[in-house]
Parts: C-alpha cells; sequence; structure tokens
C-alpha cells in the first residue's frame, strides 16, 4: 500500500506540488494524469525519494519516504519514460544482474530472475547483447526487467511508453498489467488519454500542482459528464483555472 498525505514541493517560491494527498492499494494501478509542468514527475520523484518533500508525508508500504529512504528505496521499482538508467556498454543481463547486486540479491536467485524475465518480455535473441546497440522499444523492455528484478511489492511508472511505437507500448501495457495481477500497487503517471483508460483502476487529476479530483472513469463521467476522459480533464482544467 502507499499514502500521501499532503505531500508539497516547493522551489523558492515556485510550489510544483501542492498538498496531495491519495492513497493506492495492493493490486491497484493509480493513474497521474495531468498536463506537462502539472506535478507528476515531481510527486513520484518525492515517493521514490529522489526528491525530499518541503512538507507533508507519504509511506510506502511501512516506510515514510523522509525517515527510511533507504528501505524506501529497496523496496520499490521505479521506470521514467526516455530515462532507461541502462549502461550502453554492458549487455542487458549485465545491467539486470548489476541492478539486482545494488538490491543485495544472492547470485542465484539474479540468474533465476533474469531468466523469468528474459522469457516474459521475449528477450532471449538479445539478452546478451551491449544495451547500447539497442532500439527504444528493446532498451525499455530491458529496463522494465531491470526495475522488477527484485520483486518490489510497489512500482512507480512516469511516462513509461513515452517515444514508443504501437507494438512496443502494447508490450509495457501488457506488463503493466501482469504487475497488476501479481498483487503490485502502481502508480503510473502519464498524459496520454487512452493508456490511462486502458491501464487504470483510479484516477487523480493534477493541474499547477493540486490534485483537483480522484475517481474510477465511471465516477468522473457520473460528476462531470462526456464520454471521454480527455472531455472530463478539459472541463475540470476548465474549472480550477
Amino acid at each position: 500500500m502507499l499514502k500521501l498525505e499532503g505531500l508539497t514541493k516547493s522551489f523558492g517560491d515556485i510550489v510544483a506540488v501542492d498538498g496531495v494527498s491519495f492513497s493506492v492499494q495492493e493490486g491497484e494501478i493509480f493513474g497521474l494524469l495531468g498536463e506537462n509542468g502539472a506535478g507528476k514527475t515531481t510527486t513520484l520523484r518525492m515517493l521514490a525519494t529522489m526528491l525530499k518533500p518541503t512538507s507533508g508525508t507519504a509511506k510506502l508500504g511501512k516506510y515514510d519516504v523522509v525517515a527510511d529512504p533507504e528501505q524506501v528505496r529497496g523496496s520499490i521499482g521505479i521506470l521514467f519514460g526516455g530515462e532507461t538508467g541502462l549502461y550502453d556498454r554492458l549487455t542487458v543481463a549485465e545491467n539486470i544482474r548489476y541492478f539486482g547486486e545494488l538490491n543485495d540479491m544472492p547470485s542465484a536467485d539474479i540468474k533465476r530472475r533474469t531468466d523469468q524475465l528474459s522469457a516474459a518480455f521475449g528477450m532471449q535473441d538479445y539478452i546478451h547483447r551491449r544495451a547500447g546497440k539497442l532500439s527504444k522499444g528493446m532498451k525499455q523492455k530491458a529496463a522494465f526487467a531491470r526495475s522488477i528484478i527484485h520483486d518490489p511489492g510497489i512500482m512507480l511508472f512516469d511516462e513509461p511508453t513515452s517515444g514508443l511505437d504501437v507494438g512496443a507500448m502494447r508490450e509495457v501495457h501488457a506488463f503493466i498489467l501482469q504487475c497488476k495481477a501479481e498483487g503490485k500497487t502502481i502508480v503510473l503517471s502519464s498524459h496520454i488519454m487512452n493508456e490511462v483508460e486502458k491501464l487504470c483502476d483510479r484516477i487523480g487529476i493534477i493541474h499547477q500542482g493540486r490534485l483537483v479530483d480522484v475517481g474510477s472513469i465511471g465516477e468522473l463521467r457520473a460528476k462531470y459528464g462526456g464520454d471521454s476522459l480527455e472531455e472530463i480533464f478539459v472541463k475540470l482544467a476548465e474549472v480550477v483555472r
């Protein structure tokens, strides 16, 4: 489980995230939907302990992002779109193994998980190729495998399909739904409406750093009208301007 209460981040006079509160249960995909610059990435970076909150709290499982940052980092998987974090000179298997070692996994467990994930993502043909020689879609799948090698219970995905073609995007979506089926707690940030509609159980719409509403697509439709999530988003943005 993941829970935020009044999470706030300021950069000088600029308030990037303003008192955001929500919770996500095990086996749930929670979508953060907003325009570029709305505060989605800043929120996820605070949850990942990459940024320290100005105020408020966030707990991932039983760990607090301020009091227990090392434990938080060991219990989560992170993927930021466009930032795979792979080492180009290492092979896919070596990248995955290195991340497993950073999480203190025994060698036998790393080998077992690497084989398992390689099969799951269809990476057998390039698992021993250097990451720098791969296509963007291959790199993204390798980055996903690396992010889940230690089998974390909480997953944070920020624009995970950024720059991917349709085929690679479908594979990423299938992987995220697989994580949900395994009971993982997932927060997904995106500005792609159909992606959010396809994957998310509930949605938080964030605008200018504030979480303006939370609910399932059905609940938001009933509240604001409109057939599509895009129409609902535009209406909410107009209301809070």
